[in-house]
């Protein structure tokens, strides 16, 4: 604790004294107050402070964004899981519905009542195999008489052809199918050329 000096007045007769006192609490706290360099390092730590709380800010929204994207990409995955689930199973039935239709084209001649009734048997069992294809987004690709298109048709070979205008599909040897907006299998198909564009 600090000392200051205190002059008294004297008595009657008395020379003038000086004595010592004692400084009070309040003045020695005054007199300890921080210093400029003091509280510029207050502030520079609550600058540091709030730069902190900036960055962590944006790496929550960064992780927010990343999550929300996270969710909604598993939430298509999941989607495109359910709509093609049964794609292989498609297209291990589509070879039935080639034979089906193989059999309804075998021209029968002469013959023709005696295979009426079984004619119409493979009808009904083709149709209502087409219908259970639809129901799971499985349906034809219309091809015949179509421009050529690589995305949905495979070209066997090509052909002359007067009647159809160059890069037509003039003839379709094995149907494609569509599984909702997704190729299931491409179309076989013959295309057209103009006679004299055909390489010897």
């Amino acid at each position: 604790m600090s000392l200051k000096e205190s002059k008294s007045k004297p008595a009657s007769g008395e020379s003038p004294k000086t004595e010592v006192v004692e400084k009070t609490e309040g003045e020695a706290h005054e007199e300890g107050k921080k210093g400029p360099a003091e509280v510029e390092s207050l502030e520079e730590r609550l600058r540091a402070a709030e730069a902190r709380a900036v960055e962590n800010y944006d790496r929550l929204l960064r992780v927010t964004a990343e999550f929300e994207n996270y969710k909604k990409r598993m939430e298509r995955e999941m989607n495109d899981y359910r709509k093609f689930a049964n794609e292989s199973l498609m297209k291990d039935i589509l070879p039935m519905v080639d034979n089906l239709e193989r059999a309804l084209e075998i021209p029968y001649g002469n013959n023709e009542n005696p295979f009426h009734d079984m004619r119409d048997g493979v009808q009904m069992t083709l149709t209502g195999l087409l219908n259970s294809l639809e129901r799971f987004g499985v349906v034809p690709i219309e091809s015949l008489d179509k421009p050529f298109d690589p995305n949905f048709h495979q070209a066997v070979t090509q052909e002359e052809s007067e009647k159809h205008p160059e890069n037509t599909v003039s003839q379709e040897l094995q149907k494609g199918y569509m599984m909702r907006d997704r190729l299931l299998r491409p179309a076989m198909v013959v295309v057209s050329k103009k006679p004299d564009s055909i390489t010897p």
